[in-house]
């Protein structure tokens, strides 16, 4: 099967559109995705050192160089991420008891192409969803709304239905080459983030610009940033690999001004990714990386909740989040040329503190583990079925409520997520 430059531009614009208009609900490793692309998702977003797919641009560019010749890999992933907070104590604010957030499901699109170029080099191109946050509450009965001067006599915030909803989407080119026992790849990257809250606007009070604080409709950022990595084979059998991402200086979600920090500012934070692969045998690779992202870099994601500013402000109020770390281990096993088994294990440390869990009742990112499986197929000459599945396990954080007149030390807020994801996916060899 062989597919003109032309051809294959059109598929990445079809898709990136149809990822622009997806709806995207991802709290994995704080918002990002633990791994992109079936084989990625399989070894639990462990591979830094050893790409073998054209999605490994979203990891390592450089690993494009090794393919044999063109590659089109396209997946789809069916996201279920069960979030619910629960409010025990005395009176308050927040309605008691368990309060669960709906919309459980969401297709997450992803593809990329790479192709040879000259004796020693590639290039290929990406658009994958990169992950994000969601919650959508129901105007639930809250007896704390009764009394105005809240917004709306029900729902979580007293601001009748509520939540979040942040999408990002890069869209990525790349360039490899291959020195022998180096291989390097630098990747520059458009990212665009949509994003939407409603129901907050009990907050109006404590908000620099109350009329950007909730209830604007989508709000588009966009920004550039980079990728680069790199790939070492000091001996057959033995690699280590590296790569670099940006942080992405957005533009500003203007209608969301009085919400987030420094007048709607919201950055993607820089983050870096190193590993080792080893060929333990001809057909078993085991891999294990370290990934850190600087969640530090954004104030508007990193400030604690509790700054005596308002809303909006510059350097003002955010959710909290401390940079993450994670460990990630990957095997695979390759019986025969046709088939491909998968399996990967992550753990992360906890953005999330208990002094910040009443804001992040609406970006409940907390948690920590995965377990993933995946397998590989041929099918057909030059095509392989993918298949992927993660487990996050349930994980929880408890904290005391902050309501908009001050803390209240007599009740407790637990915000708690499990999660689910299967993909499928199809490698073309054109």
């Amino acid at each position: 099967m062989r597919m003109s430059l032309s051809a294959q531009a059109k598929c990445c614009v079809a898709l990136g559109a149809l990822v622009l208009g997806s709806t995207t609900a991802h709290a994995t490793e704080g918002y990002f995705q633990n791994g992109v692309g079936a084989r990625n998702i399989a070894t639990a977003g462990a591979g830094v050192a050893d790409g073998r797919d054209a999605t490994a641009i979203n990891l390592n560019p450089a690993a494009i160089s090794k393919l044999e010749g063109a590659e089109l890999d396209i997946a789809i992933s069916a996201f279920n991420p069960n979030r619910d907070f629960t409010v025990n104590g005395g009176p308050g604010f927040l309605p008691d008891g368990q309060t669960d957030s709906n919309a459980p499901l969401f297709p997450i699109p992803n593809i990329a192409v790479a192709f040879p170029v000259g004796e020693n080099g590639a290039v290929g191109f990406s658009v994958s969803a990169n992950g994000g946050l969601n919650t959508n509450y129901s105007a639930v009965n809250n007896p704390a709304c009764a009394s105005p001067p809240f917004p709306a006599n029900n729902g979580v915030f007293c601001g009748g239905k509520s939540g979040v909803n942040l999408m990002q989407v890069f869209v990525s080119a790349a360039y490899a080459h291959d020195f022998g026992p180096v291989r390097v790849g630098v990747s520059p990257i458009l990212a665009v983030q949509r994003f939407r809250a409603r129901g907050v606007l009990a907050f109006g009070g404590v908000s620099a610009n109350p009329a950007a604080l909730s209830d604007n409709g989508q709000s588009i950022s966009t920004g550039v940033g980079g990728r680069i990595g790199i790939e070492l084979e000091p001996t057959p059998g033995f690699r280590i690999g590296a790569s670099y991402q940006t942080e992405f200086n957005m533009s500003k979600f203007d209608e969301y001004a009085g919400l987030f920090a420094d007048q709607g500012d919201f950055d993607i934070p820089s983050q870096y990714q190193v590993g080792v692969a080893v060929d333990v045998a001809p057909e078993f690779t085991v891999m294990a990386d370290y990934r850190r992202i600087n969640y530090t870099d954004v104030p508007s994601v990193s400030n604690p909740s509790s700054v005596m500013l308002p809303f909006g402000s510059t350097d003002g109020p955010g959710f909290g989040w401390d940079d993450v770390d994670t460990f990630k281990i990957g095997v695979e096993y390759r019986p025969d040329a046709n088939t491909a088994i998968r399996a990967g294990y992550s753990h992360n440390s906890q953005p999330i503190s208990g002094s910040d869990v009443t804001l992040n009742v609406l970006a409940p990112g907390v948690i920590q583990d995965h377990i993933t499986v995946g397998a590989a197929f041929a099918i057909s000459g030059g095509m392989d079925l993918e298949l992927a599945a993660m487990y996050a396990p349930d994980e929880s954080v408890t904290g005391i409520e902050v309501t908009p007149m001050g803390p209240n030390p007599g009740r407790t807020i637990t915000i708690e997520m499990n999660q689910i994801q299967v993909t499928a996916g199809l490698k073309i060899r054109l």
